[in-house]
């Protein structure tokens, strides 16, 4: 069974539209600072940075959670863990307004 010319042109071109409107994912960054590299090596091994960056947790909070996640599997060296939570605890603070997750251009018509 084939299609005719103008189907196939018909289908195409539909399949072209759909891609271009697709979704694009939206990059997260983690903040800047001097444990970003580490901290994006560590944490988005096994997640988006957008499970991090939504996070406004204590010192004492970021201390548990990222002893947790070493328990899980996440790769500190001893030596970071402390700056690392110190990154964490100054960057994703309880005092900080609520996240807003970026919208996709798409999302935003």
């Amino acid at each position: 069974m084939f299609m005719s010319k103008a189907k196939l042109f018909t289908f195409c071109w539909l399949a072209i539209a759909l891609a271009a409107n697709a979704q694009r994912p939206v990059t997260v960054e983690l903040p800047a600072g001097q444990m970003q590299n580490k901290a994006r090596t560590a944490c988005t091994t096994c997640h988006d940075a957008h499970i991090i960056v939504q996070q406004r947790l204590s010192k004492a909070a970021w201390d548990k959670e990222v002893d947790k996640m070493i328990k899980w599997g996440a790769i500190v060296n001893p030596s970071d863990r402390d700056a690392l939570v110190e990154y964490f605890s100054q960057q994703l603070t309880p005092d900080q307004p609520a996240y807003v997750a970026q919208r996709s251009a798409r999302s935003m018509h």
